[in-house]
């Protein structure tokens, strides 16, 4: 067989992610405002003695250092998407550091809780014309970064994405018949860019703490309720702490190569079985990346179709970027 004649069959694994996404860009975004923002409060802090300042300074870092990992997982998965040492790309490194930023996001829910039950105990004197100048501050920068960086991450960040679809057919004949093609696969439903998710959870667990902290020291304030304080504090870690599991379950399930939903899953096998011969015995299906999918799918069927037959059946819109189907010949395939 001559080189050339084997060129069209070889693909890639990249899969898009070696693109800029626009998740990136609003990332970073963020990240600028966030660290302008805890400069601004730390020095401020310093010259006029201010310790809310000072904290709220503090506080910013650390959710800067959680967007920080967003911005090096998006770096990571571009820079090495070419590497050949990735069976399927490297789209799981944004489930791995939302996984990371899932974590610190629960640290900083149990810190939230254990100092709010502090305060409990052993209340303190609040300043509360200079902590409710700093919350609203905080409030108007999280705001402002919670517009950018939209409503928690969807992948295919608008429009419909090319995905480089890889599609090999195994027969009980040991043939194998590799095809390759791009098809557009617009977002389905559920498919999160987890770093950008993770991003939008951090800023939006520090809006909250805004919130909460400016009822928290109107009440104490105004109406001498000084128990606000530690109550919103415990309100607001069990809201974080919510917010991190559920994190931490889509970015674990990706990590562990865990079945996609139930419902894609039924709708390949419908579409393999619509020719009324064919019989699927076996099917794999899981994320290798924000919203692409790898699958892997046993049929048996009295006479079995060809490659583009297989893959013509197959819903366009799942995000299936690499597919393997074995397909075993059976006189009647059992029903």
């Amino acid at each position: 067989m001559h080189t050339e004649s084997i060129e069209r069959w070889v693909h890639d694994h990249t899969f898009g992610q070696d693109e800029k996404k626009a998740g990136e860009r609003r990332t970073m975004i963020v990240i600028v405002i966030t660290l302008a923002t805890m400069v601004a409060e730390i020095a401020a802090g310093w010259a006029f003695g201010s310790m809310a300042l000072l904290a709220d300074g503090l506080h910013m870092g650390s959710h800067t250092a959680a967007l920080a990992i967003a911005a090096f997982a998006y770096y990571y998965t571009r820079r090495h998407a070419h590497d050949p040492r990735f069976n399927f790309g490297t789209g799981k490194v944004n489930s791995l550091a939302a996984f990371a930023s899932a974590v610190i996001l629960a640290i900083f829910a149990v810190v939230m809780a254990v100092e709010s039950a502090r305060r409990f105990i052993h209340p303190v004197a609040i300043g509360y014309n200079q902590a409710l100048a700093v919350a609203v501050l905080g409030l108007v920068v999280n705001g402002v970064c919670l517009l950018i960086l939209g409503r928690g991450g969807h992948a295919h960040d608008g429009g419909h994405a090319e995905t480089h679809a890889h599609k090999a057919v195994l027969t009980d004949d040991h043939d194998h018949d590799h095809t390759h093609d791009h098809t557009h696969t617009p977002p389905g439903p559920g498919r999160r860019d987890h770093v950008l998710w993770s991003s939008y959870l951090h800023v939006l667990a520090d809006a909250l703490t805004s919130v909460f902290a400016i009822v928290a020291l109107l009440g104490a304030k105004y109406l001498g309720l000084r128990w606000l304080d530690p109550v919103m504090g415990v309100v607001g870690a069990v809201l974080v702490i919510r917010w991190s599991w559920t994190l931490l379950r889509a970015s674990t399930g990706v990590l562990l190569d865990m079945q996609a939903p139930p419902a894609a899953r039924e709708r390949i096998k419908k579409a393999l079985e619509a020719d009324g011969d064919t019989r699927v015995s076996d099917l794999h299906v899981w994320a290798v990346g924000p919203g692409i999918y790898a699958a892997e799918v046993a049929v048996v069927a009295s006479a079995p179709l060809d490659a583009e037959g297989y893959y013509n059946l197959l819903p366009e819109d799942l995000g299936l970027v690499h597919i393997t189907v074995e397909a075993r010949r059976c006189p009647s395939p059992a029903r």
